[in-house]
């Protein structure tokens, strides 16, 4: 099956600061592309979407021209780029104009799990982002299960953009928490301007490393069955995944837990979707 990975990350610790990485002994190295070549041997991987990888605040605009630079060179995956972004600054616009138009770039991530709840809640925070419809870029959400409301009201704000939720919306896989996600979940899902959830991310949110498939199946179910079929999208979190798994190891599990579906649901999950989403050149 062709596969397209719809969140993949880089970073080159030799020319630009994440200092993020410090506080985990695994990511605290440079992972390039020849090292997701090496992660990613022999499953199917076609193309794939480069999500920021929260640089250093003031290297935004750096890391996204180093990774644009990488995906223009011939014989690479990189099909699409979402840059990272500060929606909470007055100087949103001015930044995001110095990248806009680019082809490959396709959309913008803000990480709201490691900042305070208040800084989305601005008006200038849903001003910067319905701006986001005039470049004709799309806004990953990446939130804590309970931080779903804050999401909701944010999509609320702009109707008009284009919504993406990393990670299932993060559901507490450890203490099997599903209650007040499912219901966020399903309010974010009535949303027509979020057009996908991806399937990536939740298997660092095991009880790592004694995580089971059966372990990540209310979680994957649960999206299925809330977005449904044309809404869904595999991401490999590749290499945070790494904290508890390998790329192949998570394509194995997510394989097993999507086993009965049909090939034209597969197809959906593992690339059609991807390809509308994120406006790629489709594959034959």
């Amino acid at each position: 099956m062709q596969i397209i990975d719809t969140h993949q990350h880089l970073w080159d610790l030799d020319k630009l600061p994440y200092s993020w990485t410090a506080r985990s002994e695994s990511l605290n190295r440079s992972y390039r592309l020849e090292d997701y070549y090496a992660a990613t041997e022999g499953v199917g991987i076609i193309k794939t979407v480069h999500v920021e990888a929260d640089i250093d605040e003031s290297h935004i605009l750096d890391e996204t021209r180093y990774i644009l630079s990488l995906a223009e060179r011939d014989d690479n995956p990189i099909a699409g780029v979402v840059a990272g972004c500060r929606p909470e600054y007055d100087n949103f616009r001015e930044a995001i104009e110095q990248i806009a138009g680019h082809p490959i770039l396709k959309g913008v991530r803000r990480i709201l799990h490691v900042v305070p709840d208040e800084i989305s809640t601005t008006t200038t925070f849903a001003e910067n982002v319905r701006s986001l419809e005039e470049f004709d870029l799309s806004f990953d959400i990446c939130v804590l299960a309970r931080q779903l409301p804050l999401a909701i009201d944010l999509v609320k704000q702009c109707p008009n953009v284009r919504f993406i939720l990393d990670h299932c919306g993060n559901p507490d896989i450890k203490n099997q928490a599903y209650d007040e996600w499912r219901a966020g979940m399903k309010e974010m899902a009535s949303y027509p301007n979020v057009v996908a959830c991806k399937i990536s991310g939740i298997i660092v949110n095991t009880d790592i490393p004694n995580w089971t498939v059966e372990d990540l199946r209310p979680a994957v179910e649960g999206v299925i069955e809330i977005f449904g079929w044309d809404r869904v999208m595999f991401g490999s979190d590749w290499p945070v995944c790494t904290q508890a798994a390998s790329f192949k190891n998570w394509l194995d599990a997510l394989t097993i837990l999507t086993i009965s579906a049909s090939e034209e649901h597969r197809q959906k999950l593992f690339r059609e979707n991807a390809e509308r989403v994120y406006r790629l050149s489709k594959t034959a």
